[in-house]
């Protein structure tokens, strides 16, 4: 066999193959292909193997059947009047049973659905203020979904999901959020101080209280039985054939020995005792003994005064 007839035959098999590859197509998994037999509508094939007539038939188009997604940036003011852009995640999906639908009545289903989605956002998002969109983003999303199904359905397109995946408000509003968060945290932390510096100075008022309280009740127990000592000291010294008046003169002077005694044997201490002389006691003996005579003196005659007293208003 020549050269030139193998050529030829080689061409002709390849001109048959040609022929018959024509006739038969195959359509992938989670794919629909749209054929058309003469410029008309003629079929959807599904994946798998699949015949057409050659330039009779033609694939016009393939859709997939694939769940996709779609992210939209947005653009918008909130009732306070802050810029927002708001980010929008739609997961949507062609109906099997619609691809003619979604074919044929949608030229660009992602510009379709772009515009409601801003159409959508845009009419809700200005009905809030800035803090009630961070906390109903899940509103906002149920509402471009519910939008978005009632709309896309009559053109063969499911909405699986509408997320709001994020919201930039403007930088300057930003810093501002910010300064007033670290305004709000100061204050509460200034409030907590000043909590804690009161408990503090409550706690420390009560505990010098009943230091005091229990200082004074020493006190008053330690005066209580010094002077039961020298109610003792008094009898003992009555039974001795000494009256009070100089048995208290006689105690006061043995106290103030006692002092000048405990003085003495504590070397470190700074304190004088004035007067300190050795006839200060006397002294000090004849003062009281006088001063008690002046008093009881005084005393008998304020009560003989009393007695007249009643007596001249009984006649």
């Amino acid at each position: 066999m020549s050269i030139f007839s193998f050529l030829f035959y080689g061409l002709l098999v390849l001109l048959i193959l040609s022929f018959f590859s024509s006739f038969i197509f195959i359509i992938n998994q989670q794919t629909a292909a749209i054929i058309e037999r003469l410029g008309k509508f003629y079929s959807i094939c599904q994946a798998g193997l699949h015949f057409k007539i050659p330039i009779i038939d033609n694939i016009v188009g393939k859709l997939t059947l694939k769940i996709q997604q779609l992210d939209i940036l947005v653009d918008t003011k909130t009732k306070d009047n802050v810029f927002v852009k708001v980010k929008i995640s739609v997961q949507f999906q062609v109906i099997k049973d619609k691809v003619y639908e979604a074919f044929y009545k949608l030229d660009n289903s992602n510009s379709q659905i772009t515009a409601y989605i801003f159409d959508v956002v845009r009419a809700e998002v200005p009905k809030m203020r800035l803090d009630d969109v961070f906390e109903r983003k899940d509103h906002i999303a149920l509402v471009v979904k519910r939008e978005l199904e009632g709309s896309m359905l009559n053109y063969g397109y499911s909405i699986i999901k509408a997320l709001v995946t994020d919201l930039d408000p403007d930088e300057q509003v930003k810093q501002a959020m910010n300064r007033i968060n670290t305004a709000e945290r100061e204050k509460v932390a200034a409030e907590y101080k000043a909590e804690a510096e009161r408990i503090k100075i409550v706690s420390k008022a009560k505990a010098e209280a009943e230091s005091k309280k229990l200082q004074g009740k020493g006190t008053a127990d330690q005066r209580r039985e010094i002077a039961k000592g020298i109610l003792e000291s008094v009898e003992v010294l009555n039974n001795a054939g000494i009256n009070s008046q100089e048995a208290s003169a006689l105690i006061v002077v043995t106290q103030h020995y006692d002092t000048l005694q405990s003085m003495g044997e504590n070397t470190n201490t700074n304190l004088i005792l004035l007067p300190n002389s050795p006839g200060s006691a006397s002294e000090m003996l004849n003062n009281m003994i006088t001063s008690f005579n002046i008093s009881s003196k005084i005393g008998e005659s304020i009560k003989n005064k009393d007695t007249n007293n009643q007596k001249n208003k009984i006649k």
